[in-house]
């Protein structure tokens, strides 16, 4: 077990960002973003779900969720601004499994490259996290920091 707990959870490093003007973009920590926005680009994120996944720590198939978002959107919005305002997100949003599966076919299981990681996530934490994933990819593009 702990072969495979280095082996998936490596030690982390700092990053050296030092050749990296970013005091234009770290001036404000908050993500102040309107609800209106955001009822878009979640709606158009849990359309992107696909149905065929496994369930998360909330039990919710994703076509379940792609129907009740119909009805909560709004309200999902305007939390999440709160939240992105904040800085902050629910804890029960953090919480995930992870389960560790054998790759098929392989000759020896004592090697750590015959496994891999499934991580089930809570959906909705899915859907902010690509949100904010998408954010952060048109701040980088905009401040040109891919190589």
């Amino acid at each position: 077990m702990d072969i495979l707990a280095a082996k998936f959870f490596p030690k982390t490093r700092i990053a050296d960002l030092s050749n990296i003007k970013i005091e234009a973009i770290i001036e404000q920590r908050a993500l102040n973003i309107s609800p209106i926005i955001i009822i878009k680009e979640i709606n158009k994120l849990i359309r992107s779900l696909l149905n065929s996944k496994a369930l998360g720590l909330n039990s919710i198939l994703n076509k379940v969720f792609k129907i009740a978002v119909l009805v909560i959107v709004k309200d999902l919005a305007e939390i999440a601004s709160r939240y992105f305002a904040n800085g902050t997100i629910l804890e029960s949003l953090k919480k995930s499994i992870i389960a560790v599966l054998r790759k098929e076919g392989k000759k020896d299981y004592s090697l750590l490259g015959s496994y891999r990681l499934i991580t089930l996530e809570n959906t909705l934490a899915k859907v902010l996290e690509k949100y904010i994933a998408n954010i952060m990819l048109k701040i980088a593009e905009k401040y040109k920091l891919f190589l």
